[in-house]
C-alpha cells in the first residue's frame, strides 16, 4: 500500500469517528469552545485572526490548516503568549519535524486560562473563587499529494475545568491547499472543529464550533503585498447581529440582517508586506469581530487588527495588536527557533 492510498485511508477513518460523534450530539441546542477559533499565530492574528491559505515557514500558522504543515518547519519549535480579553491569557507552544520526503508531523498544547472568578452558592453567597481554564492537546500530519498539492489533519484532545466541572471533547481538523509558487497563489479548504464532547460538564452535551472556511492568498506581480481573503461560517448564511443604540435612555438595539451585511460577515481581509523574507508587515480587517463586540461608543480600529515580524538565521519573533472595542486591548507574541538552523550554524 503507497504513501497516499494510506493517507487517505487515515483521513477517512479518522473523518468517520469524529463524525459519529457529531451526529451524537447535534441534536443538542447548547454550544461551546469558541475558544477554539482564537488563533496561536501572531501573523495571522494581525491578518483578521483569520486565515487558511497564508504559506508560510512559520509553524504557528499551521493551526489554522493542517495542510500548511510541511517538511520545510522540520525542527521548528515556537511559543506564543497572548493577553486576550478581559484578563484573559492564552499560550502555548507548537513543534514539527519531517516524516520522510512527502510528510510531515506537529505536535502543540494550547493553554486558555480566563482569571479569578469568584464561585458562589444559588443565594448568591460567595464560598471562594476559582479559576475556569481550557487546554488543547494537538497532533497533526500533512502530505504532499503532488508538488503543488498537500494535505493535512489535526486532532485535538480539548479538557476543560470549571470549578468542580470538567468535560473532555475531541475535534479533527480537515485540509487542503494548493500552491503555485511561480504565481504566488494559495488556495484552501478546511473542515474545522469536527467532533464532540465524549465527556459532558453536567447534563447538557455542548457542540463543537463545526465550520467549513474557503480561503485564497494572492500576489500582484513585483507588488510587495500579498492579499488574502478568508471565507467562514459557511455552514449557514444568515449571521445576524443587534447593533447598539447611540446610548440615550430611548435608543433601542436594531437587529441587522441584511444581504451585504451576512455576506461581510462571512469574510475576513488580510494584507501583509512581503518584499523581504526578514520581516513582514500585516494588516487584517474582521466586519463579524467589529459587529460582535459594537457598542454605542465603539472605536475606529474595532474590528481592525495589525502584526509586524522579524525573521534571523535561526530565530523569529512576532507580535500583534487589536481593540475589539474601547474596554478591550489585546496583544500577542511569537517567537520561534529553528533548531536545525542553530545545529547546523
Amino acid at each position: 500500500m503507497n504513501l497516499q492510498l494510506q493517507f487517505r485511508n487515515i483521513i477517512i477513518s479518522l473523518i468517520l469517528c469524529a463524525a459519529g460523534i457529531a451526529t451524537a450530539t447535534a441534536q443538542e441546542n447548547s454550544s461551546a469552545y469558541n475558544w477554539l477559533d482564537i488563533t496561536s499565530s501572531s501573523r495571522i492574528y494581525g491578518l483578521g485572526g483569520l486565515n487558511i491559505s497564508l504559506v508560510d515557514d512559520d509553524i504557528q500558522v499551521t493551526d489554522q490548516n493542517p495542510a500548511l504543515l510541511g517538511g520545510e518547519m522540520s525542527g521548528q519549535i515556537a511559543v506564543n503568549y497572548m493577553r486576550y480579553i478581559g484578563g484573559s491569557n492564552l499560550a502555548g507552544v507548537r513543534y514539527g519535524h519531517s516524516a520522510g520526503e512527502r510528510g510531515a508531523w506537529s505536535a502543540s498544547v494550547q493553554y486558555f486560562g480566563y482569571g479569578s472568578m469568584k464561585e458562589t452558592l444559588p443565594d448568591g453567597s460567595v464560598i471562594g473563587t476559582f479559576s475556569p481554564k481550557d487546554v488543547a492537546f494537538g497532533a497533526g500530519y500533512s502530505h504532499d499529494i503532488t508538488g503543488n498539492l498537500r494535505g493535512g489533519i489535526a486532532l485535538k484532545m480539548l479538557y476543560s475545568g470549571y470549578a468542580d466541572y470538567t468535560a473532555f471533547a475531541l475535534a479533527t481538523d480537515l485540509g487542503i491547499n494548493y500552491y503555485d509558487p511561480d504565481r504566488d497563489l494559495s488556495l484552501s479548504a478546511v473542515i474545522a472543529n469536527l467532533g464532540g464532547q465524549i465527556k459532558r460538564f453536567h447534563e447538557a452535551y455542548d457542540r463543537l464550533p463545526f465550520d467549513i472556511r474557503l480561503g485564497i492568498s494572492k500576489s500582484f506581480g513585483t507588488f510587495p503585498v500579498r492579499f488574502s481573503v478568508t471565507a467562514w461560517n459557511l455552514t449557514k448564511w444568515k449571521l445576524p447581529f443587534l447593533e447598539a443604540g447611540d446610548g440615550t435612555s430611548g435608543s433601542q438595539p436594531v437587529v441587522k440582517d441584511k444581504f451585504m451585511s451576512n455576506l461581510f460577515r462571512h469574510l475576513v481581509f488580510g494584507a501583509d508586506l512581503i518584499s523581504s523574507p526578514n520581516f513582514y508587515i500585516g494588516i487584517g480587517y474582521n466586519y463579524k469581530m467589529r459587529t460582535d463586540m459594537a457598542t454605542y461608543s465603539r472605536n475606529f480600529i474595532s474590528g481592525w487588527s495589525l502584526s509586524g515580524g522579524f525573521k534571523g538565521m535561526a530565530f523569529a519573533v512576532g507580535i500583534a495588536f487589536a481593540q475589539p472595542h474601547t474596554g478591550a486591548t489585546t496583544f500577542m507574541v511569537n517567537l520561534s527557533l529553528s533548531l536545525n538552523d542553530l545545529l547546523n550554524r
